[in-house]
Order: structure tokens, then sequence, then C-alpha cells
């Protein structure tokens, strides 16, 4: 008898938000290789159609891309009420989508900038991870898997709105697990230091500082995130909810 544990996601439905771009679209790639059939989310609808486009033809997959600001409570309404419609079903949900706009001092934190990284970071996957996990326990369950940052757990004040939203997400990520156990399980990714293309703007020197306290010796890249995710969204972890994983090359350990 084969002990090892299943990765295959076949026929599973899974929606990803921000999923047109860095982490979250490799993650989509992942899900489709993996057998899933995706639906790929995030504000920019073009941006959506052509990830769609090429998860189709690589993979063979339904891919469904839908316009959705996540910060906005009726879209994410629409998005599940689509997604339902077209697929009958959601097995697996990435709350991937996020922002974290810089600022130039703690006086400069604006509302309207406070409530727009809340709002992405924490209230829609809020909303969504409440809808859908509902839906999942009424049907056969289900995982719903949050991305955060490694910051929720000890911020720094380059990033404190998005830090305390992810933190936030910590919390919403434990919830769920009881809330909606025991058929859907909830767990976190956080992630360190990773090149998206808002790093590609990094010049030498801050690559080095971001690095130097890292033990694996280097920044991590969406791809690194993709065996997680797939872990979390299968039977491969069918008994872990409620965890925040760290994927962060070791970082955290060196954070004071």
């Amino acid at each position: 008898m084969s002990v090892i544990p299943s990765f295959d996601l076949s026929d599973k439905v899974a929606i990803v938000t921000g999923g047109s771009r860095g982490i979250g679209r490799t993650v989509v790639q992942g899900l489709a290789e993996a057998g899933a059939d995706v639906v790929i989310a995030s504000r920019k609808v073009d941006a959506c159609e052509r990830a769609a486009a090429e998860v189709r033809a690589t993979t063979g997959r339904r891919a469904l891309a839908v316009g959705c600001h996540v910060a906005d409570w009726g879209q994410c309404d629409d998005l599940v009420e689509r997604v339902y419609s077209e697929f009958g079903r959601c097995d697996v949900l990435v709350n991937n989508a996020g922002m974290s706009p810089l600022y130039d001092s703690l006086t400069d934190i604006t509302e309207q900038y406070y409530d727009k990284v809340q709002g992405v970071n924490l209230k829609g996957p809020f909303r969504l991870a409440v809808s859908i996990g509902a839906r999942m326990a009424a049907q056969s369950g289900g995982s719903i898997i949050n991305v955060g940052t490694i910051g929720s757990l000890r911020p720094g004040s380059r990033d404190i709105v998005y830090a305390c939203a992810k933190a936030g997400l910590n919390a919403l990520t434990i919830a769920i697990a009881e809330g909606y156990g025991p058929t859907v399980r909830s767990n976190a990714i956080l992630p360190g230091s990773v090149l998206t293309d808002i790093a590609e703007s990094w010049d030498d020197e801050m690559r080095e500082n971001v690095t130097r306290n890292i033990p694996l010796g280097r920044i991590g890249t969406p791809a690194d995130f993709v065996g997680t995710a797939l872990w979390l969204a299968s039977d491969a972890s069918r008994y872990v909810t409620g965890v925040m994983v760290r994927v962060d090359g070791g970082a955290y350990r060196q954070m004071s």
C-alpha cells in the first residue's frame, strides 16, 4: 500500500485573486498543471484574459478570467456568483491579491491610503473566505489559502498598514479554520522578500541588504510558492488547518 500523499487536483475548481501576475500567476499555473480548472481574478480583466488563454493553451484546463477589485464587497459577491454559475462549485480559494504602496513617513499615511490597503489585503479576503467557505462547507468541503507576509509577525514602520492588514489575515485564517471545519481547511502562506515585478527595480545595494540575513542566500521567486500552494490545496495536507506556513528562505528566524 502506497503512503505517498496525492497532490492531484483533477476536476477541482480553484479561484486565485491577484492571479494575473507574480505569485498569483505562478500558482494559477501550478494548480492547472495539477489538474484543476482555474478562475483568474484581478482588477485588470485584460491581464486575466491573457493569463487564462495561456493556461488553456499549456494545460488544456478550463480557465475563466473575471475582473474583480476585491476591496469592493459587491464585486467580491459578483465573483462568487460568477464562479458558481459557471462551475457549480469551488474547491480551492487562494486569497492572493495584495498591495502596499510606498510612503515617506508615518504621518503621510492618509485615511484614503489606509482604507485602500486594508480593503485589498483584508476586507476582500474576509468577504470571499466567509462567502465561499460557507458554500464549501455546504457541499463537499475545500481549502482556503490566504497569502500574507512574514512582516505580519514582526512588522516594520515602512509597511505598517500592510502589516496590520496581513496580521488580520492571519487571524481570519485561524478563525475560518474553526468556523467552517471539519470539511473546510484554512491556512496561510507567509512570503518573505520575493522577486516580483516591483522588486525588479531594486539596485544591487538593495538586493544585498535584503539577502544578507536569508540563510538560503537568495530572494524568493514566484515559483518558490507553488509547492506549498499545491500541498495546502490538495489532500496531501488533509490534516493541516489553521496554520501559517513561512516561505521565506529562513529569513524570519533572523529578524529582530
